[in-house]
């Protein structure tokens, strides 16, 4: 069995060596020579799988270490019968923190209190689901929109147009579609941009085109109270530079990057392709995963609860490092930008969870209590 796959996805010996041969690409290189004799595929988000990649080819099974599946010609699979397979939650929690941590730098310009903002939530799937039960065990205020759960559910959900009329602090984790009413496209368009409440803070960590980067750029030139942090760009690895410039955190598509959420992606398609050709999984990620680099904090039950709040969360993991790090790439040509773009992503350093995160309290607070486990910290 010949198995191709991009070259960024970790554990690839460890999980896939005993299929056959391994045969690593640049995901970005991934072209119908590269797959012409692959039986298996194994992708990150960067490389577009479909019928002109695949028509002919022995491949049968095609996994994707991603949540997302927008650059899956799903339909065509079906068509094709080529099985394949997603990492549905794989990154989640990766995403939350990225989420948190960008808060406590705005908070921090600002001098704003995180308890007195009003939260909007946008696509509650994997990502957006946690992040809600993590602000909501905060005890903060909390709007959820997600069309096609409401119309499920019909539960607790609220339009678009209203998190824009009453949220002033807006996170948006829906997936790309790009077709029928339910298009994620520009969904943050230009009219909708020059709609945000005075003073917004706009976080996406979603896809790049899900927000109108053209648009975002002229609504923050001629708004300042406007703050935004991107993850994400339309057409990226290139990126808007004089946008870049306009936010508050600018990051390479690394929102979800965690050592434990890229991992367990690749552990997540293992078990697909075990299923896929019938055999019982024997290797288990946790035998894999190194210890965390920090053990566990100690806090004593006088510590003020905001500075606990930031300091569990930074102490795992601060955004600005990655925004730094961005910056100092974004210079020379496109092409060189671009190259920086991946080499970020190929190179990006050691990161954990906070839910892996070990807490005493010397003390009794039930405010401390409350704060760990809304972060899904582990009580010592």
């Amino acid at each position: 069995m010949l198995i191709v796959a991009d070259e960024n996805i970790p554990l690839l010996d460890a999980f896939f060596q005993g299929f056959g041969e391994i045969r690593r690409v640049p995901g970005r290189s991934i072209d119908r020579a590269t797959v012409e004799q692959a039986d298996v595929l194994l992708v990150r988000s960067v490389t577009r799988v479909d019928r002109a990649l695949l028509e002919g080819t022995p491949v049968r099974f095609v996994g994707t270490c991603t949540i997302g599946t927008d650059h899956l010609d799903l339909e065509y699979f079906k068509q094709a019968g080529i099985a394949w397979s997603s990492a549905p939650g794989c990154n989640a929690r990766g995403v939350v923190d990225y989420v948190l941590g960008s808060l406590q730098t705005l908070a921090e310009i600002e001098g704003a209190d995180l308890r007195q903002r009003t939260y909007g939530v946008v696509g509650a799937g994997e990502v957006g689901g946690r992040l809600v039960k993590v602000l909501k065990g905060l005890g903060w205020d909390v709007r959820v929109c997600d069309p096609p759960r409401q119309i499920a559910e019909d539960g607790d959900y609220v339009s678009l147009e209203q998190i824009i009329e009453h949220c002033d602090v807006i996170s948006l984790h829906t997936p790309l579609t790009q077709s029928g009413n339910g298009s994620t496209w520009h969904l943050l368009d230009r009219q909708r941009l020059n709609r945000l409440k005075p003073g917004t803070w706009l976080i996406n960590a979603s896809r790049g085109p899900v927000v109108d980067n053209a648009a975002l750029r002229d609504v923050l030139l001629a708004r300042e109270d406007l703050q935004a942090v991107l993850d994400v760009w339309e057409g990226e690895p290139q990126v808007d530079v004089e946008l870049a410039d306009l936010c508050v955190l600018a990051t390479p598509h690394i929102a979800g990057y965690s050592l434990d959420g890229k991992q367990r992606g690749t552990a997540q398609i293992y078990q697909a392709l075990c299923a896929h050709l019938s055999q019982e999984p024997s290797i288990r990620l946790s035998d894999l995963l190194p210890p965390p680099w920090l053990a566990q904090v100690h806090l004593n039950a006088s510590t003020d609860p905001a500075w606990a709040l930031a300091t569990l969360c930074r102490s795992v993991y601060d955004p600005r490092r990655d925004d730094a790090d961005f910056r100092r790439s974004l210079v020379g040509t496109v092409s060189e930008q671009r190259k920086a773009f991946d080499l970020l992503r190929k190179h990006y350093p050691e990161r954990r969870e906070i839910d892996g995160l070990r807490v005493r309290i010397n003390g009794e607070s039930a405010a401390l209590s409350n704060i760990v486990s809304a972060l899904g910290a582990v009580t010592i």
